[in-house]
């Protein structure tokens, strides 16, 4: 079978196999039907995966990219989070806050994006992510009756010059 020449030939190069960490994934343009399939080395069975990460992105069975999308969100939400002091603090200017989220936070969150299918709702969800932050960093705004309101996305828009998540994904 393959993977007993696969592990022959990795061994004559010194190379083991971890036995916790070997799992495998089928892929299939046709759904295939009935019993599924088991591997052996050595009389270990492999244990099959539905997603997996690989040099840092999310690879599922299905080939979906919603759930590295949902993925790389939350990473971006934690760097923003660890930075939250600096991004709510009055003494920085909103300058200094659109460089800390342009080189720390927006990188972790498009990582990999380079092989994105961006379809019209994973766009809405980097938008509205990019919107949480551009609020933080911006603020509230006085109306002429002395109420506050957030800003609405055009003014966050105009804020950043139109160059927003999307575009950036886009255009790097």
């Amino acid at each position: 079978m393959n993977l007993q020449k696969l592990k022959q030939e990795a061994e004559k190069s010194g190379l083991t196999r971890n036995q916790n960490k070997t799992k495998y994934m089928r892929h299939s343009r046709t759904q295939i039907n009935g019993k599924d399939m088991e591997l052996e080395i050595e009389g270990t069975k492999i244990e099959e995966v539905r997603k997996t990460k690989y040099l840092g992105t999310t690879v599922t069975k299905d080939n979906l990219i919603e759930e590295e999308i949902k993925e790389r969100i939350a990473a971006g939400n934690r760097a923003s989070f660890a930075n939250q002091k600096i991004l709510h603090s009055k003494l920085i200017s909103k300058k200094t806050k659109m460089k800390l989220y342009k080189a720390p936070v927006r990188p972790v969150a498009v990582y990999g994006s380079e092989c994105w299918v961006l379809t019209e709702n994973i766009k809405q969800k980097l938008l509205v992510f990019e919107r949480k932050i551009l609020r933080r960093i911006f603020g509230l705004t006085q109306k002429a009756n002395g109420e506050w309101r957030l800003k609405t996305n055009g003014e966050l828009e105009k804020a950043i010059n139109n160059e927003n998540i999307v575009r950036y994904i886009k255009y790097k």
